[in-house]
């Protein structure tokens, strides 16, 4: 399935396309468009929108896409996914910054991933490092499942 999203991914739009291919979508295509094109370029290429206004999957409420998705597709079981969504939220959400103390790496590191990586495919995937290895930390913080 197709995918897509506002272009110049920092934090949520790196997270859900890390999070759609390894829980969601394994064979996901991620697209990225400039941010006013989404909704139309999602109608055009049959593609799920998200984090984008009017999106599909998109900040609903005081959640950020990445937590909404975790919702929609039931993965609220696994606690390490929770842990990452904590940090995610925090680097995602200006004003929640400060409630996770990871939260401020997260963002530094997708605002410093935008100012040395033009492309947005090889943004992803560098990313996709990133995400796996704060999962990997995650799961060595929460309690193994009984």
């Amino acid at each position: 399935m197709k995918w897509i999203t506002r272009a110049r991914p920092k934090t949520d739009r790196i997270a859900c396309p890390w999070l759609i291919a390894k829980f969601i979508d394994p064979a996901a295509e991620i697209l990225y468009v400039p941010a006013g094109q989404v909704l139309d370029a999602a109608a055009r290429e049959d593609a799920i929108s998200f984090d984008a206004p009017g999106a599909r999957y998109t900040h609903r409420g005081a959640r950020c896409t990445f937590e909404v998705l975790i919702d929609e597709y039931g993965l609220d079981g696994d606690p390490a996914l929770i842990r990452l969504a904590r940090i995610v939220h925090a680097a995602d959400i200006a004003e929640d910054l400060d409630s996770d103390p990871a939260g401020p790496g997260l963002l530094a590191i997708g605002v410093g991933g935008l100012d040395v990586e033009a492309d947005d495919h090889r943004l992803l995937e560098k990313g996709r490092f990133v995400y796996d290895a704060l999962y990997a930390w995650c799961q060595r913080q929460v309690p193994a499942a009984a």
